[in-house]
């Protein structure tokens, strides 16, 4: 089986964390982003269809983006 670019490059799926606001019913990203193992474990709830993609190695040992190292390459990955 051939490995995919995703993993060739060693990228992990990620999932902004979203709460609803009790004002407007929207959705307000907050701040966080983490692997779907992570956001399960916390009880969070993800939207499968609302996935990025960032290497492996800007993950914290919790499985959540550690954002000052996404910022320093944002045109790179777009995360």
């Amino acid at each position: 089986m051939m490995a995919s670019g995703a993993d060739m490059l060693n990228l992990v799926e990620v999932f902004d964390v979203m709460e609803t606001d009790a004002v407007t019913g929207r959705a307000v990203w907050t701040g966080a982003t983490g692997t779907r193992r992570a956001l399960h474990r916390d009880g969070i709830t993800i939207d499968p269809n609302a996935a990025a993609y960032c290497p492996g190695e800007w993950l914290n040992e919790r499985g959540y983006l550690e954002a000052e190292l996404a910022r320093a390459h944002p045109s790179r990955w777009g995360v």
